[in-house]
């Protein structure tokens, strides 16, 4: 059996992050459904409100550890959250505080992953040949505009995007900066029905989350998308095989 030389070495303790994550957000998945649901927020929505107006800071604290403990253990309720985000803060600044819980969360789980695979698997991967490693080599050089592509593309599942770049060696920074810019629109969004519930309740309906697809938003968001794969184009029409 060879061993990469690069390849670095790693004990259980590496991957205790990974697969406290994974342990919590399997028991999630059968636990928390009815704690972090619309049916949740829409009965418990006085309370919320008259906890909120008495204590502003603790609300936002606590929120902001919820939300940021949904999206690193991947937990059911993630959407339920950016519209409690919107509800109990209104779209500004209820969107920012949306993105800053989800760029934390999402950093952590990150982490989690680089630091128990994404190390040993990114040194295989560089340490490989033919086709794989074009492909890895590709993925290094358009790193920015692949971060910010599965960002902005809605049919992208989050912890996927959260996931791949820790397997790739993506560095920290560009993982954290493209998080919280590319996942922007998409928060607006969310957040804006958020900010719309009291009427929603009010006439005993449930929220319209189908919006993001309708044309007047995802033709922007598409364009974004385009925007951020224009780069990648033009490298691969000047240095890639004549069309």
């Amino acid at each position: 059996m060879t061993i990469t030389p690069n390849a670095p070495k790693r004990g259980l303790a590496h991957y205790l992050p990974l697969a406290v994550i994974v342990t919590v957000a399997l028991v999630g998945v059968f636990t928390l459904g009815d704690y972090l649901s619309f049916e949740a927020l829409r009965d418990n929505r006085a309370a919320l409100l008259a906890f909120r107006d008495e204590n502003y800071a603790a609300t936002l604290a606590v929120f902001l550890v919820t939300y940021v403990g949904i999206v690193t253990f991947s937990l059911p309720g993630a959407t339920v959250a950016t519209l409690t985000g919107g509800f109990l803060f209104a779209t500004f600044p209820g969107a920012l505080f949306n993105v800053t819980g989800a760029t934390i969360g999402a950093t952590l789980i990150f982490l989690a992953a680089r630091w128990g695979l994404g190390a040993r698997l990114g040194a295989k991967l560089e340490a490989s040949e033919g086709k794989v490693k074009k492909i890895k080599d590709g993925i290094d050089e358009n790193q920015w505009e692949m971060l910010f592509l599965i960002r902005l593309v809605p049919a992208v599942p989050f912890f996927v995007a959260n996931l791949l770049p820790a397997f790739l060696e993506v560095p920290l920074h560009r993982f954290v900066i493209t998080t919280f810019l590319g996942i922007i629109p998409g928060a607006v969004v969310f957040t804006s029905i958020g900010a719309g519930l009291g009427e929603v309740f009010a006439r005993g309906e449930t929220p319209d989350l189908g919006v993001i697809f309708e044309p007047h938003i995802l033709l922007p968001i598409l364009g974004l998308s385009v925007l951020a794969a224009m780069p990648m184009v033009v490298k691969a029409l000047r240095g890639g095989k004549p069309l």
